[in-house]
């Protein structure tokens, strides 16, 4: 089974840098999908897609997947380049 390792984005209502989680999410397999025929809906008979294990570090998410025998995808995140200004550069 594969596995994607990541670290989420911070949300559009954080100032800071997020809470520094990584997440470990199983790949989705578009075969194991179907369309129910009572509502419409589409469904799955893989439920390890809906999955999501938080993990304080890479290394242990990377320790967890390894041990259960993963295909790992590590997303590494992109370093940020904050630009520093001051208030007063608003009025010159």
């Amino acid at each position: 089974m594969q596995v994607r390792i990541f670290k989420p984005t911070k949300s559009a209502m954080q100032s800071g840098d997020g809470d520094g989680k990584w997440v470990l999410e199983f790949v989705r397999v578009q075969k194991n999908r179907f369309k129910e025929d009572l509502m419409g809906r589409t469904s799955s008979k893989n439920m390890m897609s809906e999955v999501k294990l938080e993990f304080a570090s890479l290394e242990e998410a990377t320790d967890y997947a390894e041990s259960k025998r993963y295909i790992v995808d590590i997303i590494k995140p992109n370093k940020r380049n904050p630009i520093k200004k001051s208030y007063a550069s608003n009025f010159n």
